[in-house]
């Protein structure tokens, strides 16, 4: 389970500090990839696998899930760490999610979150006027 919320730096050649609380669970070896709502998604490679699976069962015929098999998987690279508990973020992901300078670097379930902090300061105050309602349409699924 990832939880937290965690700023950090990343530098001029695309390394950024995961914190240790979530490199203990995220394993020697993950994956990162593109993910919605312009950050980053960093899964283990259990989680990783279990999300494949799911994505290899998507219809081929239809042309939403070919578009989104090829959003996820085109981005996606295996990551192993650096000495100083880093990965490196390759260039094209970095646009992305236009990481520049700061970063917030989330826990979030099954997966770890990487966003500009700008990005993420945006998407937080847009959706705190709508958690209450989230919350309450939660309730459809037994939560």
């Amino acid at each position: 389970m990832f939880m937290g919320e965690y700023q950090h730096n990343i530098d001029d050649k695309g390394r950024l500090i995961i914190p240790a609380k979530l490199r203990d669970n995220l394993g020697t070896t993950f994956v990162l990839t593109r993910g919605l709502d312009q950050c980053l998604f960093v899964y283990p490679m259990d989680q990783w696998t279990i999300l494949e699976q799911k994505l290899q069962a998507l219809p081929l015929m239809k042309a939403d899930a070919r578009a989104f098999t090829r959003f996820f998987f085109s981005g996606a690279t295996e990551c192993e760490w650096d000495k100083q508990g880093r990965i490196n973020v390759p260039s094209h992901l970095r646009e992305y999610a236009k990481l520049e300078k700061e970063c917030m670097v989330i826990g979030v379930q099954n997966r770890v979150e990487v966003w500009s902090k700008e990005a993420w300061e945006h998407y937080f105050n847009q959706s705190a006027s709508t958690f209450n309602e989230i919350a309450e349409t939660l309730v459809d699924f037994n939560f």
